[in-house]
């Protein structure tokens, strides 16, 4: 019996050494990540530097441009759309048609070589030929306030369409009002 003692007991030392290898494996071990290089600082060099101030005033410089082109564009739109108006059955400026002059008067001077054609017209009121004359005699006095401000008399030219070209065809006093104008074109 005693042999079996030895067998048994030697069994199950085999038994518990084999248990302690296999529950106890060595565990893989992780690896932290390797730290991220520092990044580097470079100066630019004065050849870099250089050309990024040169690039940048390039930019602000066509920006620039843009910006006095649109204003430009503007003014030139203001210029052209804002007609001059009268009162029913006259040529005399009102204080409101002067201011609107004095300011055309500016642009004409800020763009010396830009001729102009002032068109007067009248509205629907009148005989034809009536409305031909009053047309006539707005445009005139259209073109001598600004003669008077400065603008040369060879720039500016006059056309009368009398009653012959509404802006409103309206027959009412707000289409009438409207069409009671002289209008400037470049040309």
């Amino acid at each position: 019996m005693k042999s079996k003692n030895w067998l048994a007991l030697a069994l199950a030392m085999v038994l518990a050494v084999t248990f302690l290898t296999v529950s106890c494996a060595k565990k893989a071990v992780e690896a932290e990540p390797a730290p991220a290089p520092a990044p580097t600082v470079t100066t630019p060099t004065d050849a870099e530097r250089q050309a990024a101030e040169a690039a940048e005033r390039a930019r602000l410089e066509e920006e620039r441009l843009r910006a006095e082109a649109a204003a430009a564009q503007a003014a030139k739109a203001a210029f052209v759309n804002e007609n001059v108006h009268f009162d029913f059955d006259s040529s005399a400026l009102t204080p409101r048609a002067q201011q609107v002059l004095r300011a055309k008067a500016e642009y004409l001077r800020a763009n010396s070589a830009l001729r102009v054609v002032i068109e007067g017209h009248c509205d629907e009121r009148g005989t034809a030929a009536y409305n031909m004359a009053l047309g006539e005699r707005r445009a005139d006095s259209a073109k001598a306030f600004l003669v008077n401000l400065g603008i040369a008399e060879n720039r500016i030219g006059t056309i009368s369409y009398g009653e012959e070209r509404p802006i409103d065809p309206r027959s009412n006093e707000e289409a009438w009002a409207k069409n009671r104008r002289a209008q400037f074109v470049i040309r």
